[in-house]
Order: C-alpha cells, then sequence, then structure tokens
C-alpha cells in the first residue's frame, strides 16, 4: 500500500485548506498587483497518478499555457500552472485588462503578465504548504511554455529529471466581477519527498 492510498478524509481536507489559504494569498497579491478586487476559489483538490495530468487539461495533444518551476529545500518537486488558450486569453482581457493584440500570439507583455500570475500563484500555494508542513520550500524562477500539454510535462521531465508518479491537482477559479477563468495547479514532488509531505500531514509511511 503506498502513502497516497492511505489518505484519509482528513487529509484530504488539510490538503483542501492548504489550497484555499494559498488561493487566498494569492488573491491579495493580484488585487494588489492589478489595483483592483481579485477572488480566488479552489473548488477541487485531489491526488492523481502523473499520468493523468494531461488527461484533466484535454488530453496529451491540447495546446495549453503552461507556467512552470522547481521547488527546492526539504521537499523538492515540481510545479505547473495549466491554463488553455482561451482561459490564458480572458485573464489577461477580464482580470489584466490588457487590450489583446491577437487571438493567436501573445505579446510580450502579455507573456509577462501571465509569467508575473504563475509565480505570484506558486509562492503563495507554496508558502501555504509550508505553513502547514514546516518544511522549507522555495520557488525557483518560473518559466512559461505554449505547446502541447504532453510536450510539456515531457519537458518538465527531461530538465528537472525524474518526476513522482503522483501529483497534487488544485483547480483554481479566478473571479473578478462577473468574470471567471479557471486553471490548474499542479505539485508534483520528487519520489524522496512524498513521505516527507504527507508524514508532516499525518500520513505515517507504512
Amino acid at each position: 500500500m503506498d502513502v497516497f492510498s492511505q489518505l484519509q478524509d482528513f487529509q484530504l481536507d488539510v490538503l483542501k485548506e492548504v489550497g484555499n489559504i494559498g488561493a487566498g494569498h494569492a488573491a491579495t497579491a493580484l488585487s494588489t498587483l492589478l489595483d483592483k478586487p481579485i477572488d480566488m476559489l479552489v473548488p477541487k483538490v485531489r491526488m492523481l497518478p502523473f499520468e493523468e495530468i494531461c488527461e484533466s487539461v484535454g488530453g496529451a495533444e491540447t495546446v495549453v499555457l503552461a507556467i512552470f518551476l522547481r521547488v527546492e529545500g526539504d521537499a523538492p518537486g515540481n510545479m505547473f500552472f495549466i491554463l488553455d488558450l482561451d482561459a490564458a486569453k480572458n485573464m489577461l482581457h477580464d482580470l489584466v485588462g490588457l487590450s489583446l493584440t491577437s487571438h493567436e500570439e501573445y505579446s510580450e507583455l502579455e507573456l509577462s503578465a501571465l509569467n508575473e500570475i504563475g509565480n505570484i500563484l506558486a509562492g503563495s500555494y507554496l508558502s501555504s504548504l509550508a505553513d502547514f508542513t514546516n518544511l522549507n520550500m522555495q520557488p525557483t524562477v518560473p518559466a512559461l511554455a505554449i505547446d502541447m500539454a504532453g510536450a510539456i510535462l515531457s519537458y518538465g521531465l527531461l530538465q528537472f529529471g525524474q518526476m513522482g508518479d503522483q501529483a497534487l491537482l488544485i483547480d483554481t477559479k479566478f473571479l473578478e466581477g462577473e468574470n471567471e477563468v479557471q486553471g490548474h495547479f499542479f505539485l508534483i514532488p520528487d519520489p524522496e519527498s512524498f513521505g516527507k509531505i504527507f508524514s508532516a500531514l499525518g500520513v505515517v509511511s507504512p
């Protein structure tokens, strides 16, 4: 029995609380950055096998925008924030307030804005998880890619080395007035990080 099969409702509730607190921190930071009220919701938190990540964002051949980075510290791993292209454009237009240059291409300003949002999200969720686990977890500088979901994850494997076989998925909804944008946030701990994180959340590895 692996450590994930031991997750009970309590541990999943803790993970959802991690997501909610991280979302609250991110909403505050985004509201300050954009000078407008931004709310964020965490409608779903769950563990899923690595191979199901692509399915959860529309399939391996679906073209997505991804912001990804390495987590360093006591429990190293990889983080991805993935948006479909329509959601990314909606975020830029509705939340950031940019006039879109094109529905096909992204300007440097648009990419920079998306990268900064991803950076804020990563920092907020990581600090929330670090607070709950008392582990030191620091994000590296994020990178951004637009490609098929399968290619992005494969690139992550090549760049960061072997990833764990499970991911923490935090669905994230951004709300500004009546505008709503949904993204998918994944934390993929390295294999040796699994036990550390879940032991800190009260799950003991067999």
